[in-house]
């Protein structure tokens, strides 16, 4: 919620503007004028006689009046009286009881007259009374013995005080007595029971009456009331009773209303115009009646009427005539109703329609005052000319009396008086005094010469001009000091010589002239307008929702001119901000620290400053989880249900969605809560189900979106009834621990389960298929059993019943277990293996008999290990291998073989004790397959034309070699691949020596090896020629041409050229910029290289009786360039010699190829090292 307020200070002009209409004739003190009464006591004066009694009559006049005064319509002589004095320049009298003297002796009334040469004003007729505050008089007061059910009234019969006392019932405790539609207190001060009940007996029953004006409390003596019940009444109380006691004992019995005040069926009222219309109606009558009231042939007045004192009190506000008629109040119960008709009659004292209001005037000047009142009845209008009854006054040719009017014709100096105009009708009086001023005086200005007006944009601007003069002054506004006179509808000129600009614009700053003039003179004022922007906020607080203990802030960003200085003020709920540190107030902000729930509510900024004020304001709601619910109730308790309902608590500004309701058992588990369920946020109450025999507390957590409330305090403790069990154990179970038992076991009931003491199971047993009878066992506190001397493996029937003391659960349902395991008598038979291929094979067997498995069959064992490779007739440790095969499976794939080797396996049945005996074991060869890479591949001994390749055996022959192929090509300074060349190599070889090569001709090749089956994985190296020496001479000569001048600055500029190249790279390789390597390896690799496909097959689940062991890493290339057989067949040459290539942290190959080939274990990537001088000068040949 937000909203927004401004107050403009030129609307609070305007009604120091309209203030100044109405004494804008007001006659400047230092000029001749009559009197005028400013200050007087109330009519009707009630004095407090312990204190001074001060009369107050202030006047003001020219020259300065003097004062005096009437008692009881005769002088008084203030002289005489030693304890009256009257203040120094005022009327105003003194008495002085506080040293002596009595407030009584000047009880009277009392009239003020000031006067002096142009006149006389007297004040109204002021009555002094001293209060008083008489004590009740002694009177006995006699017990009420009452009978229940009856009426009855106390009479309270204040003593008579003025003003009249408050009344009111308390006790002896001065506590007030509690009242409701049965029992009220009247106007008049009594106490009033519609019927009596045994509770009303009390001897303590007293009326206090509060004098305010003394502040003194007056009491009554206590009366007693006691209330006899019919159905309690003895003979003893009613042999003390009297015989004219009318109470008989009777049963109570209903009776229909009767009005004890007022009484009859009519009454009258009169109530004066504007004062408080009250009219009562209590009722007797049991049930107790209900009131109600309504306007014969009318409306009750809106907005003006009110029900006080349990709808027995009609209060109507500011009555006027129209609210005079006939109210009817009626009071009704089920036995029927009873009325009254109140007939108000609503009369009026005099009350003004015109007062009459002072006249200044010129000699020889008309004028009028003119004196109209209402009142019912009418009021009677008299005229008095300075205090004297005009009738009898001097007479003045300038004046004549017409009613209501004085008419005044070309007046004169002489014709200055004071007029009082008395209007009085029976129910008071009104008097006022205008006075008549002769003056001939030319115009004053008396708003203050170049007086500063600000004002804000868009609203009025008003400009004083002041002024007196006699005859009355025309005034006339202009714009500047020479400007031109100001007419139109943009302006509003006043009668009291105000000029109002009803909306200022900037445009509208600037001077602004008012010119005054009469037959008598003329006269001119000059005033200042300046109009500023208005103050605005141009980011105001927003609505915050916030959780208890965080933190929030409202902003106030505001815009003003800046010629006014604004300040910010913050308030919560139109209040100052709390006194705590935890309010920062900023430059245009609002932090709260630590939010609590007391600081929800409305805060608003207000900007004020010299000319105008805006505010905005929004609300901070502080949610938090709710507190917890209380007042728990236990209502229809039964064996198995109870309701429960509680209150909520507060639910701290963010609605409960759901109330939780938990149980603690405090026969079973004292201190430990359950959930028992959850019910929507709407619903305060539950029926829950109960178990037998559980000590049921209950506890409520209410849930809002913040989270959970505390817990409430628990309910009241509700023991419900002993009874059967009503379920049986979960989870039942039989299974063997050992061939010859059977161990029964079950999830026992929890404490609340048992619906009573002694909770026992009935555990029973017999074996399946065979007609046995039930064997049956009663165990306590257990939750198993083990049957003994059972067959092997034999399914048994079993169920397990719950009991108590007072009876069994139902039947339980059977459960189906089985007696212990032994391991399995027979090994699977006609085991046959099928080899699919060279590492694949498959593993057929017969099932066993399921009666030799004795258990449960859990599925078959296949153990195999490799005896020897069939290339090397070499034999190693052997290593067992185990695949499990589930269920009742007969075959399976045994993957992993290795090619061209020996094997041997055996199958075993599983079940739950262990495995069976193995099958004879079979034997198996795996057939040939392509071999691995040679062991290792070395170039040596690089002549002009020739190299020299030594290599080794495959780490696995897989099968008999047939002979090694070794391919090769040429590679050029620009990494073109030339033409490539096979070479077959017998099996028995492991050396080669290639002639016919081109000298300093880099070589790329590569190796592998055969067999029957085909070609296994190739390895690859690479090796340069030597340089011719022919060409190594003409290098030599040309170092002579490279002492030349020319050619060492050739020299630089290329070496500069290769040095920006080379910065230009580092640039893109930190860049992460990649080279084409992939492209280049692609040209270099063996274009007969197929990839391979696996064989599908059934695999089990594998195992092996030693640890696995990683694969190996592939190792960089010792110094002799031997290449082992684990590295990468398809890795990058390098070229020349020097430092290792490097890469990109995405695995990009970044450097140039070298002469030196070294291996990456992990990636298979190489790396490069920088050119030698050797190649250097072979790429410039």
């Amino acid at each position: 919620m937000m909203k927004k307020r401004s107050i403009s200070a030129s609307k609070a002009s305007l009604v120091l503007f309209l203030c100044q209409m109405i004494s804008a004739l007001d006659v400047p003190l230092d000029l001749s004028q009559p009197p005028t009464i400013t200050q007087q006591s109330p009519k009707d004066y009630i004095v407090d006689p312990r204190e001074n009694i001060v009369i107050q009559c202030e006047a003001k006049g020219k020259p300065p009046p003097s004062f005096s005064w009437t008692r009881n319509g005769t002088h008084f002589d203030i002289d005489k009286d030693a304890q009256v004095t009257m203040k120094p320049n005022s009327g105003t009298l003194v008495v002085n009881i506080m040293n002596g003297g009595k407030a009584e002796a000047y009880e009277g009334v009392y009239q003020c007259t000031a006067r002096n040469e142009r006149g006389a004003a007297i004040s109204n007729n002021i009555v002094i009374r001293p209060s008083r505050s008489p004590l009740w008089t002694k009177e006995k007061l006699e017990p009420n013995h009452v009978r229940e059910g009856d009426s009855l009234v106390l009479h309270c019969r204040p003593p008579v005080g003025l003003p009249p006392p408050i009344i009111f019932w308390m006790d002896n405790a001065f506590q007030r007595l509690p009242q409701s539609e049965r029992v009220s207190q009247g106007l008049n001060g009594d106490l009033y029971f519609s019927n009596v009940q045994p509770e009303d007996t009390r001897e303590d029953y007293i009326c206090y009456a509060r004098f305010n004006h003394t502040q003194t409390i007056q009491q009554k003596q206590p009366i007693s009331v006691k209330v006899f019940s019919m159905d309690s009444l003895n003979d003893t109380i009613a042999a003390n009773l009297s015989d004219t006691d009318i109470y008989g004992a009777k049963p109570v019995t209903e009776r229909q209303p009767i009005l004890l005040t007022p009484t009859g069926s009519t009454s009258t009222k009169v109530e004066l115009r504007g004062n408080v219309l009250l009219l009562e109606c209590i009722a007797a009558g049991l049930p107790t009646p209900v009131i109600r009231w309504i306007k014969e042939g009318g409306e009750l007045p809106a907005n003006r009427t009110f029900f006080e004192n349990f709808k027995k009190t009609l209060k109507i506000t500011d009555v006027s005539e129209a609210d005079s008629g006939n109210y009817k109040c009626i009071a009704r119960n089920i036995l029927g109703s009873a009325h009254h008709v109140i007939s108000v009659t609503v009369k009026a004292a005099p009350y003004w329609i015109t007062a009459p209001r002072n006249l200044v005037l010129s000699p020889g000047e008309d004028g009028t005052l003119i004196c109209r009142a209402n009142g019912n009845p009418k009021p009677n209008i008299s005229w008095l000319a300075n205090g004297v009854p005009i009738s009898i006054a001097p007479e003045d040719p300038s004046r004549k009396v017409d009613g209501d009017t004085i008419i005044f014709s070309h007046v004169q100096e002489r014709s200055s008086a004071v007029y009082q105009c008395n209007a009085s009708n029976e129910y008071g009086y009104l008097l006022a005094n205008a006075f008549v001023n002769v003056l001939a005086e030319p115009p004053r200005i008396l708003t203050p010469a170049n007086k500063l007006y600000q004002v804000i944009a868009d609203s009025p601007a008003l400009l004083d001009c002041a002024y007196f003069g006699s005859p009355k002054p025309e005034i006339e506004w202009f714009r500047g000091v020479k400007g031109s006179i100001l007419r139109g509808s943009e302006y509003i000129f006043h009668d009291n010589g105000t000029l109002e600009i009803p909306v200022a614009q900037k445009d509208s700053t600037g001077t602004y002239t008012c010119v005054a003039r009469n037959e008598l003179g003329k006269i001119q004022n000059e005033v200042q307008l300046e109009v500023k922007d208005p103050t605005m906020i141009i980011k105001q607080p927003e609505y915050k929702v916030i959780q208890r203990y965080g933190q929030v802030s409202f902003e106030c960003i505001i815009k003003h001119d800046t010629t006014l200085l604004p300040t910010i003020i913050w308030l919560k709920d139109n209040g100052e901000l709390p006194d705590d540190e935890r309010f920062l107030v900023g430059k245009d902000n609002l932090t709260i620290m630590n939010v609590t729930d007391k600081d929800d509510g409305t805060y608003t900024c207000i900007v004020n400053t010299t000319l105008d004020s805006v505010s905005a304001s929004a609300v901070l709601t502080v949610v938090a989880r709710p507190n917890p619910p209380f007042d728990l109730e236990l209502t229809g308790q039964l064996e198995r249900s109870v309701e429960l309902s509680w209150i909520p608590g507060d639910e701290n500004n963010s609605p409960i969605t759901s109330f939780v309701i938990e149980y603690e058992d405090g026969l079973h588990e004292p201190g430990v809560w359950h959930y028992q369920t959850e019910v929507p946020g709407t619903q305060t109450t539950v029926q829950l189900k109960l178990s037998p025999y559980v000590n049921y507390s209950f506890r409520v957590i209410a849930v809002n979106e913040i989270g959970r409330s505390q817990p409430s305090e628990p309910s009241e403790q509700y023991l419900t009834k002993s009874a059967n069990p009503d379920e049986n154990p979960s989870n039942v179970q039989g299974i063997g621990s050992e061939p010859d038992n059977l161990v029964i076991t079950w999830e026992s009931l929890k404490g609340f389960q048992s619906n009573g003491p002694g909770l026992q199971y009935k555990v029973s047993w017999r074996q399946k298929d065979v007609d046995d009878e039930w064997t049956s066992v009663i165990v306590a506190n257990v939750s198993k059993y083990i049957v003994s001397g059972t067959p092997t493996f034999v399914p048994y029937e079993i169920k397990v019943q719950a009991l108590n003391d007072l009876g069994y659960a139902p039947e339980p349902s059977e459960v189906i277990g089985h007696s212990g395991e032994d391991l399995p008598m027979v090994a699977p038979g006609n085991v046959q293996v099928h080899v699919i291929n060279s590492t694949l094979a498959k593993v057929h067997w017969d099932p066993v008999p399921l009666k030799t498995v004795r258990g449960h069959l859990q599925g078959y064992k296949v153990y195999y290990w490799k005896v020897q490779s069939l290339s090397r007739r070499s034999r190693r440790h052997v290593e067992k291998k185990i695949l499990t095969f589930r269920g009742n499976k007969t075959f399976g794939m045994l993957p992993g073989l290795e090619p061209y080797s020996s094997y041997k396996l055996n199958v075993r049945v599983v079940n739950g004790k262990g495995e069976g005996p193995a099958s004879p074991d079979k034997v198996f060869k795996t057939p040939e397959g392509v071999p691995s890479s040679p062991s290792f591949l070395k170039i040596t001994n690089p002549t002009l034309d020739s190299l020299t390749l030594e290599w080794g055996l495959p780490t696995h022959p897989n099968g008999i070699l047939t002979s090694y192929i070794l391919k090769f090509q040429p590679i050029n300074n620009t990494h073109e691949l030339g033409p490539l060349v096979e070479i077959r190599i017998p099996a028995n070889e492991s050396s080669l020596i290639l002639k016919n090569l081109n000298y300093s001709t880099r070589y790329k090749f590569y190796f592998n090896a055969q067999t029957s089956v085909g070609s296994g994985s190739q390895i690859t190296e690479e090796a340069v020629t030597i340089m011719d020496e022919g060409k190594m001479a003409m290098a030599s000569r040309q170092v002579d041409i490279a002492t030349q001048g020319w050619f060492i600055g050739l020299m630089c500029a290329v070496a500069l050229l290769i040095l920006i190249l080379l910065i230009v790279c580092f640039i893109r390789r930190n860049k992460g910029g990649k080279y084409p390597v992939k492209e280049k390896e692609d040209a270099h690799a063996d274009p007969e290289i197929q990839p391979m496909k696996e064989d599908d097959g059934t695999f089990g689940e594998y195992s092996d009786a030693e640890d696995h062991k990683p694969l190996k890493k592939g190792s960089r290339t010792p110094s002799d360039r031997t290449v082992k057989k684990e590295d990468s067949d398809d890795s990058l040459v390098d070229y020349g010699e020097g430092v290792n290539g490097q890469f990109n942290e995405d695995g990009s190959f970044i450097g140039q190829y070298s002469g030196k080939k070294e291996k990456e274990p992990a990636e298979g990537n190489e790396s490069s090292e920088a050119p030698s001088p050797v190649n250097a000068m072979n790429s410039f040949v």
